[in-house]
């Protein structure tokens, strides 16, 4: 079989219509600007209005993306929704297929909260590079106000919604180098969004749980230290993979947790902050959407240039962690 190799072809956003600021929350919990900042970074984040659907937002970046890539929904392969947010809990891939008309792609969701994205890609590489397919949209989006408690101030500080999609597509050099995946339910305890149930009686000895989920929680002392020690290595081992240096690496792009976590990890590394790429401040935890989301402002600006390295790392719920390297086309 003839290994193909992967390029990465456009990029695209979406983020609701609705600033949620930090004096906002204010008037909610019992916090402040200088408190939400000091400990994340965060200034304010978007959040989808009752109208405003997953499917929405996720079909707006795929778009944009196409339209950067100079593809027709008509020639996309497959297409990857990373999500823990979907409109259907089927699934919602197929519904952005429709919504972009792209008539001839498989489509399926895919969750691993926010790593989503990152293992997503790597999922869709494979089937670029195995020859099965030619091209694939990968997304990530998610709209986590559903589920945040918007009287716990641990937790409703760090939250905003979005989408963020990427083309990928078959070419005979290489552009991703390498990856790194990791998972260990063993810490699924520090970072939940659980299934919640009411017992409800069938008759007879026979009683169900009826759905519902409980909304998000999360330990953030301990996600944080998972973060900061685990992060750095998994990219070190991309690295170690690609046959590449930590002072080769353009730009690093991880996952817009907290801006205390983008700063831990880049000194670990060595790697200066004028390469590291944060929009937290602007935007917030948007879990699976937040990478293509830090990757499409510079890209569209030219800041991001063609052959570019770039070190990416998702981290979140699971635990789910994982590195990828690549080259911008």
């Amino acid at each position: 079989m003839t290994v193909q190799g992967v390029k990465f072809s456009g990029v695209g956003a979406a983020i609701p219509r609705q600033c949620l600021t930090n004096a906002h929350l204010s008037a909610l919990v019992d916090t402040s600007d200088e408190w939400i900042q000091s400990r994340t970074g965060i200034q304010e984040r978007y959040v989808a209005a009752p109208d405003q659907r997953l499917v929405d937002l996720a079909s707006e970046a795929a778009g944009a993306a196409l339209q950067m890539a100079g593809l027709e929904p008509t020639a996309v392969d497959l297409i990857i929704l990373a999500t823990s947010t979907p409109d259907d809990l089927f699934g919602t891939a197929c519904l952005v297929q429709t919504r972009i008309g792209a008539v001839n792609a498989v489509a399926f969701d895919l969750t691993a909260a926010c790593s989503g994205f990152l293992f997503a890609l790597v999922t869709a590489a494979q089937y670029l590079r195995t020859g099965a397919y030619r091209s694939a949209l990968v997304i990530g989006g998610d709209i986590l106000s559903r589920w945040v408690d918007w009287g716990d101030r641990r937790t409703c500080i760090l939250f905003g919604d979005g989408a963020g999609a990427m083309v990928l597509q078959a070419s005979d050099a290489d552009q991703l180098l390498s990856f790194e995946l990791r998972s260990d339910g063993r810490l699924n305890e520090h970072l939940t969004l659980a299934f919640a149930g009411t017992p409800q009686t069938l008759g007879d000895n026979l009683a169900i749980a009826q759905g519902g989920f409980a909304p998000i929680a999360m330990n953030g002392r301990e996600v944080y230290r998972f973060a900061v020690t685990q992060v750095p290595e998994v990219i070190e081992k991309a690295l170690h993979r690609a046959g590449c240096t930590v002072e080769e690496i353009d730009w690093l792009v991880l996952h817009q947790a907290n801006q205390r976590i983008l700063d831990a990890v880049a000194q670990r590394l060595g790697i200066p902050q004028e390469k590291v790429i944060s929009n937290v401040g602007q935007y917030g935890n948007t879990s699976a959407a937040s990478i293509p989301l830090a990757l499409t402002a510079p890209i569209q600006q030219g800041h991001i240039q063609p052959g570019d390295l770039i070190a990416t790392a998702g981290f979140g719920a699971g635990l789910t962690w994982g590195a990828a390297l690549f080259r911008w086309q």
